[in-house]
């Protein structure tokens, strides 16, 4: 449905619409190419999501060292902000799994959590709607990373190669290939092996599809919320829909923070799994 039909059918309700693209309620969620660079020799087509990726990566470069930087004895601000969720992650999410080991593998997992959720965030703001206000021209340039399932397919693939090589890290090759799987009469041990390799591969799988469906869900609620007022093509609707869509919005922004720390939480599971021989 194109704007100048959706105007029609709704221009006896009072309501005017001013656009010249196609209506899509997901279309921020979408994956769409923005420009092309050639890399020896090689085409590669930048998204909009990349692009939110590459911002959230450059966010944290230039807001963390800002927000460590201070050396008060009572951190205040940004500083109290940061350093409550480091401890948080380190103290009760980290210690419990990783032991002893903890302050050596800290830093990625409090990089993959301020990463996540930075990507989560930046999903909820909607740069592309603000840039055609400022510009008056149609663009792709936003939209939530994390519902693109390459994105947190990459993010999972990540977590996935970092687990194994701390592990060897840890244990050694040799030590880790037979703390592989729990130990067992001979005659089984063949089919837990099989068992444990089938669970690693699972592990990125349910990180990426987990990030993914929730954020998903939450901007397909939203188009649902506002595709009512095509439905019902009137005042109270219209008002009913955008109040909803507000308090979805606050929703989403919890779930932002959700998601990142089950994704932190999981993947510090999964490391300390593979460097402890115990578990």
């Amino acid at each position: 449905m194109t704007i100048e039909n959706l105007q029609s059918s709704l221009g006896t309700s009072g309501f005017h619409f001013v656009a010249s693209a196609d209506f899509d309620p997901l279309l921020s969620s979408q994956s769409a190419p923005i420009f092309t660079i050639s890399i020896g020799g090689w085409d590669v087509i930048v998204s909009n999501h990349m692009l939110v990726v590459a911002a959230a990566a450059l966010l944290l470069l230039a807001c963390i060292p800002v927000a460590t930087r201070p050396r008060r004895m009572v951190p205040a601000g940004l500083q109290n902000l940061i350093e409550s969720i480091c401890v948080f992650l380190r103290e009760e999410v980290a210690r419990p799994v990783m032991r002893e080991h903890t302050d050596r593998y800290i830093g990625f997992v409090w990089t993959v959590f301020f990463f996540v959720l930075s990507l989560n965030l930046l999903g909820m703001v909607p740069s592309e709607k603000i840039i055609a206000l400022l510009t008056g021209k149609e663009n792709h340039f936003g939209g939530p990373a994390t519902a693109n399932i390459y994105v947190t397919g990459g993010l999972a693939a990540v977590t996935f190669l970092m687990t194994h090589i701390y592990g060897i890290r840890q244990q050694g090759f040799g030590h880790y290939i037979i703390n592989f799987a729990p130990r067992a009469p001979w005659w089984i041990m063949p089919l837990l092996y099989f068992l444990e390799i089938i669970t690693a591969f699972v592990r990125p799988f349910t990180l990426a599809v987990r990030l993914f469906a929730n954020i998903i869900a939450g901007h397909i609620l939203m188009a649902t919320l506002l595709g009512l007022i095509l439905v019902f093509k009137n005042y109270c609707a219209a008002v009913a829909s955008v109040s909803a869509v507000v308090a979805v919005s606050f929703l989403e922004l919890l779930v932002a923070f959700i998601q990142a720390f089950v994704f932190t939480f999981l993947s510090t599971l999964y490391i300390g799994f593979s460097i402890l021989p115990e578990h």
